[in-house]
């Protein structure tokens, strides 16, 4: 089963919260919390690293907390789960440039297909932005001309 972590699905959902405030909407860690039903170390544990992934800007003192580094119509879903996660890649020879650790990649024979496969996952994941999460997506028809499910010629 492909699945995101759940760090992953929390980093996207705490972002959703920042989206809905705009650039100017600031948070801290418990109020973040309190919002989405999270723990608050989870909670702290995401932001540090969605700001780690310059996702995110931190400001300290009375009045601080955390606020969007940028526009979420200028963050995509992919940045979001590399800053959490790291690479996204299907098989273990395309999460790293080195793809030696598998064996057989000078003669496995689906080692290109699963590289197109995982280009097509980041590139839609690239063609989502913060912004459309927190409105419908399936509504448009833009986005559902991007989701096609290609026949097997078997």
């Amino acid at each position: 089963m492909i699945r995101l972590t759940k760090q992953a699905d929390y980093g996207i959902l705490l972002m959703t919260q920042f989206a809905r405030a705009g650039t100017q909407g600031m948070f801290s860690t418990s109020d973040l919390a309190a919002r989405s039903g999270l723990s608050v170390p989870m909670v702290n544990k995401t932001l540090k690293l969605l700001q780690r992934g310059g996702l995110l800007c931190s400001h300290r003192g009375v009045n601080g907390g955390y606020q969007l580094a940028r526009s979420a119509g200028a963050i995509t879903l992919e940045e979001i789960i590399e800053a959490v996660d790291g690479p996204i890649a299907l098989t273990e020879c395309h999460e790293h440039a080195h793809a030696g650790e598998c064996g057989i990649t000078a003669t496995c024979p689906t080692r290109v297909n699963w590289g197109v496969i995982n280009n097509a996952i980041r590139d839609s994941l690239a063609g989502i932005t913060l912004l459309q999460m927190i409105h419908p997506l399936f509504g448009s028809i833009k986005m559902r001309s991007k989701i096609q499910i290609i026949p097997s010629s078997v």
